[in-house]
């Protein structure tokens, strides 16, 4: 049997060494083609801006050795999936992989991250979709350090890429996202999580005097963990230290009966 397709981007750029640690072991389990944000494109979510330029670049990498071509895209790492579906591959992948990203993508923060998003753009268009993270230092989350060791994610990333190509995800749900905490090694158990519904990234106030100063928003990590239960992702990787795996649906649809609703409505005088 042929090996599988595996479309491979992330957030952090094309020029990421958690985008390599990712290609080099899902390289072992299929054909990899690598198609990711020219530049850095944290924070971006799905987002599909229409003033991104679209070029695709042809670029050799090197990593330890072994070359690869690459191509990096003027756009969003959403833009990036449809780019490599549409543009680049000659049929469909077997799977799409975003990551490896630098920092934790947990709580309902992840409609703001990039490596999510990159996985939702693909789940939207049918393709078994996996979003890899790994517990960061806030200071290196924009950097290309070397400092960050991604094997053990890597591992992981290889472990459930294999995992969503051997198998078909349950009914209801439509992609995966994987945090491994720092210290993690592969003998690292993991467990089955549920989204944390605490902000986990804290908005920061600019430090500036006047609004026509060019400042962003900051954020800082605000985790309080007497408030999460147990099984959510948060408290997974920052407590127990395992590795944390949600699955997630597109569906944003509140569970909520139609009767609740009714009650609701009719609850309210109308003037």
């Amino acid at each position: 049997m042929s090996k599988p397709n595996i479309l491979l981007t992330n957030d952090d750029g094309i020029r990421s060494p958690g985008l390599w640690a990712a290609a080099e072991a899902l390289s072992r389990i299929g054909f990899v083609t690598v198609a990711a944000p020219r530049e850095q494109s944290s924070g971006v979510g799905r987002s599909l801006p229409s003033t991104s330029d679209g070029i695709i670049s042809e670029e050799i990498m090197v990593v330890h050795g072994q070359s690869w071509k690459v191509y990096a895209i003027g756009g969003t790492p959403a833009q990036a999936v449809q780019h490599g579906v549409l543009e680049i591959l000659e049929k469909k992948p077997d799977l799409v992989v975003s990551g490896i990203n630098y920092g934790e993508n947990v709580s309902t923060g992840i409609t703001v991250s990039g490596t999510v998003g990159a996985a939702m753009e693909a789940a939207s268009m049918g393709i078994p979709a996996l979003a890899m993270s790994v517990e960061t230092d806030k200071i290196l989350h924009l950097s290309y350090s070397t400092e960050v060791n991604f094997s053990t994610a890597a591992y992981f990333t290889e472990y459930f890429a294999r995992l969503l190509l051997e198998k078909q995800a349950p009914a209801g749900v439509d992609l995966f996202k994987v945090d491994v905490p720092a210290d993690a090694t592969p003998q690292t158990a993991w467990e089955w999580t549920r989204l944390s519904v605490q902000r986990y990234y804290q908005p920061v106030r600019p430090l500036r005097t006047q609004w026509n100063v060019p400042e962003t928003v900051g954020y800082e990590v605000g985790a309080n963990l007497r408030l999460e239960p147990e099984n959510s992702d948060v408290f997974t990787i920052l407590r127990k230290r395992l590795v944390s795996v949600t699955p997630l649906t597109l569906d944003m649809t509140a569970q909520v009966s139609n009767d609740l609703l009714e009650e609701f409505a009719m609850s309210t005088s109308r003037s």
